[in-house]
């Protein structure tokens, strides 16, 4: 942890339960998120990033509870704060946008409303100061007549202008850190921009954000630092450019190379990950990529789960058989 780290997660375990089974949704996760930067989290559906954000919220839905770990904010712990503290905190100092921004909003109540509701709740603004306030953050985010989009109700918005209301709710009170679950998945590619753009303008504002998106080409123009999670745990961390360009993850190396690329031709079968996910019911204590790993040593079936290791300066694997690249003057590196 530096003197820089807004919020730092340590050993961080969130498991569902049932009567038979247990997911181990997220299995001993370490990261931080450092002041004004924007943090990527990316991975396959399933792998965990979600729940990993309502984590740090503590709005793990039932039957899913914190097993254990801690979650830093302010040199406090998150997970152990008091109820009246920890409502406090969401909104004021810790904000999440969803998913889906249309079922995010409640269909029954004007957006100006859910806007403002959120302002009374924590001020002691009155109905109408916090009406024109939620007009003002309404046209802050570049929505035409805000008076008007005040005055809707979340069926009559496009997907663009739900997501725009749903950056405003998040960022009424001015929070330190925001968590983007997937702001752009829904949306086309101009719309998609648009957003990508509020979000730099909102991290040039000082803002901390937390981008989770299995959209790796959303990463490579958005991030400052790059995590990538599989099965409930960070497979690899470091700079978009570090993993980008020097890949040591098997499994990050596999993302990559599925991607199409301009310059090939893409008429065939494009490249897959080789494989399917595990099931999370059934992690073994071994790394789970071992049965789509094309680089699996005697190591890797013999030892536990490999952890979280620094490769080179900024740069964190965990595995026990990284990948090998060959460095510009063509030498191999490590």
């Amino acid at each position: 942890m530096t003197a820089n780290t807004i919020l730092q997660i340590e050993d961080l375990r969130t498991h569902f339960h049932d009567r038979k089974v247990v997911l181990k949704a997220v299995d001993g996760v370490d990261l931080r998120i450092e002041r004004g930067e924007i943090l990527g989290l990316v991975g396959e559906s399933g792998c965990g990033k979600t729940t990993l954000a309502l984590s740090i919220l503590n709005l793990v839905p039932h039957p899913g509870y914190v097993e254990s770990g801690r979650i830093l904010f302010g040199g406090r712990d998150i997970l152990r704060m008091p109820k009246d503290e920890l409502r406090d905190l969401r909104g004021r100092q810790i904000s999440m946008i969803f998913q889906d921004p249309i079922a995010g909003l409640n269909p029954i109540l004007t957006v100006g409303d859910q806007v403002g509701e959120i302002i009374t709740a924590h001020s002691k603004a009155s109905r109408n100061e916090a009406r024109r306030q939620a007009v003002d953050l309404l046209g802050s985010m570049g929505l035409a007549e805000p008076e008007r989009i005040a005055g809707r109700y979340p069926f009559q918005l496009s997907g663009g202008m739900a997501q725009r209301v749903m950056i405003a709710i998040a960022m009424a009170l001015r929070p330190t850190v925001l968590i983007a679950d997937e702001p752009t998945s829904a949306l086309d590619m101009t719309v998609q921009a648009d957003i990508l753009q509020e979000l730099r303008r909102l991290r040039e504002g000082g803002v901390s954000i937390l981008l989770i998106t299995h959209d790796l080409g959303v990463i490579a123009q958005m991030a400052d630092r790059v995590a990538v999670m599989y099965a409930g745990r960070i497979a690899e961390e470091g700079s978009p450019e570090l993993l980008y360009r020097r890949p040591r993850h098997p499994y990050t190396w596999a993302l990559f190379e599925s991607l199409p690329r301009l310059n090939e031709d893409v008429s065939g079968r494009l490249r897959q990950v080789y494989g399917r996910p595990p099931d999370m019911t059934k992690l073994p204590p071994q790394c789970a990529f071992l049965p789509r790993c094309p680089k699996a040593m005697n190591d890797c079936r013999n030892l536990d789960s490999p952890p979280l290791t620094q490769i080179e300066p900024g740069h964190y694997v965990a595995c026990y058989n990284p990948i090998y690249h060959r460095d510009d003057n063509g030498d191999e590196a490590e």
